[in-house]
């Protein structure tokens, strides 16, 4: 027996892409259902870090304290040769928060934490990720007298009505396979890589150990409150007929016992054990219709750099406001086209960039006392993504780049920014008539709760780019949509106007 539980976004895959997504929407009011098809969440360690661009967004979300409890940051790597200790480094140790931009480093976190973070948000808003529901097919239909939708059948023999649906269910895709959409790239014969998660009980947890020497190599991480460390290592073990050996406890022990030299340290209770090869493949469309891909079922890449988590977290953080303005009734359809508009070149930009980072670590890593500290560049922090060439940037300067953090009036500017309406800023004691003016006539729709701050600080002003007073419209997602003059204020409502459709 099938049955049919009307909901307006359904959401395949409860990873960090989904569980975002699912929370953008869900706080701004829209309906959602998030399925998975595994019987229990996953405890991997898996991707292990929040940058500092995704970390922003969870201060957005309201979960960005809870993240930076559960993990550490500026952790220092100490690099091995032979056994002995020869370096060690903290990455963007020579870096400190600016008033325009609050993280100077990233945060060392398990996915499994990240996604029982968001679960705990998301839950907030009385929703519950559904296990065991296996997404098997899909119709949709675009025009129809009700507006059209998606109609998903399930492994289960359940059936779900949703206006759209979006595909977060990784780089083997169910959803993009049934859309066609191409997957081109290239993935390597061969594992490359050895992971895992295990206890290393006697092994100092204040760094992250990285061993490497010229033909073998293990590095072990630690998470804050957990016995678990991270294991990854060369290429897995083959038996005598050359065929690989999977990953175990044994074949840990003994890659650990050929790099580390410590007899004293013996590793127990296995709670993850996997393989991993190079994978850099990117889909030609995110969007079909009805139908969107996010994170590794749009893009997947090598892990320099760990972008992987972070990449699909601010897919999902910019699909989520589109998806939630159009379904609210404030914006038109044709909002939805700049999703792939925006981030398909950003999925692009990042598997060129983790290429080229991971070249420099294999290279890196061949001269003693140089750890995975070689792939850090201001890139990874996905600070400066931007959307120069979306349609929907407008005109003044910083626009389409990420909105800077400030000092204003009712005290940070990112906490003005948080929740899912546009912030139209003030900038200098006399812009107050002209905040009135952008907003002129604008009404129902785009403009409907928008929130005006006026801000009259040096140090912000600069951030902007502004010389004087000025207006600047900052979107949901916190990239600046566009700068004008006081005296061009009505420029702003015709933007916000035009978007509404």
């Amino acid at each position: 027996m099938t049955t049919t539980i009307p909901t307006t976004v359904l959401i395949a895959g409860a990873g960090p892409t989904g569980l975002t997504l699912a929370c953008t929407l869900a706080r701004a009011g829209v309906p959602v259902r998030i399925i998975d098809k595994s019987p229990e969440f996953h405890r991997g360690s898996r991707g292990k870090g929040l940058n500092q661009r995704s970390r922003e967004l969870f201060d957005d979300l309201g979960v960005g304290r809870e993240a930076a409890e559960s993990g550490t940051e500026h952790i220092a790597l100490r690099k091995y040769r032979h056994g002995v200790a020869v370096a060690d480094s903290i990455a963007f140790d020579d870096r400190a928060p600016t008033p325009g931009t609050p993280y100077a480093s990233g945060l060392l976190i398990p996915q499994w934490r990240v996604e029982e973070i968001l679960r705990g948000k998301l839950a907030e808003y009385g929703v519950e990720v559904e296990l065991g529901r296996e997404l098997t097919e899909f119709t949709q239909t675009e025009f129809t007298q009700d507006g059209g939708g998606v109609t998903a059948h399930l492994a289960d023999g359940g059936r779900i009505e949703a206006a759209y649906l979006v595909g977060c269910d990784g780089g083997h895709s169910r959803v993009r396979k049934a859309l066609g959409i191409a997957f081109d790239g290239e993935t390597e014969a061969e594992e490359c890589m050895v992971i895992g998660d295990v206890r290393a009980d006697g092994l100092d947890p204040a760094y992250w150990h990285q061993w490497f020497d010229e033909d073998a190599a293990i590095m072990l991480c630690p998470f804050p409150g957990s016995a678990h460390w991270q294991l990854q290592g060369s290429p897995p073990e083959r038996d005598a007929e050359g065929r690989l050996i999977p990953p175990s406890l044994e074949t840990f022990q003994r890659l650990f016992d050929r790099c580390a030299r410590r007899p004293d340290i013996r590793l127990t209770d296995p709670t993850w054990t996997s393989v991993y090869r190079i994978n850099v493949r990117m889909a030609d469309r995110f969007r079909v219709g009805r139908v969107f891909l996010a994170g590794d079922a749009a893009h997947v890449h090598s892990i320099a750099g760990g972008l992987g988590m972070n990449t699909g977290i601010q897919d999902a953080f910019n699909l989520g406001w589109k998806l939630a303005f159009v379904l609210r009734g404030l914006a038109g359809p044709a909002l939805l086209d700049t999703y792939e508009e925006e981030r398909l070149p950003v999925a692009a930009w990042t598997l060129n960039l983790t290429n080229e980072r991971l070249r420099a670590v294999v290279e890196g890593v061949k001269e003693a006392g140089v750890g995975t500290e070689a792939v850090v560049t201001d890139d990874i922090t996905t600070l400066g993504v931007s959307y120069p060439w979306s349609s929907l940037t407008g005109p003044g300067p910083l626009a389409g780049e990420r909105a800077p953090d400030g000092k204003c009036a009712e005290g940070r500017l990112f906490e003005a920014f948080a929740g899912t309406r546009f912030t139209l800023l003030g900038f200098g004691p006399g812009t107050t008539g002209a905040l009135a003016r952008a907003l002129d006539g604008v009404g129902e729709g785009v403009g409907e709760g928008i929130r005006t701050v006026l801000v009259d600080d040096d140090d912000a002003r600069k951030a902007y780019g502004l010389r004087g007073e000025g207006l600047v419209l900052v979107r949901p997602d916190n990239h600046v949509a566009m700068s004008v003059r006081p005296d061009r204020a009505e420029e702003i409502a015709s933007y916000l106007k035009a978007l509404a459709g």
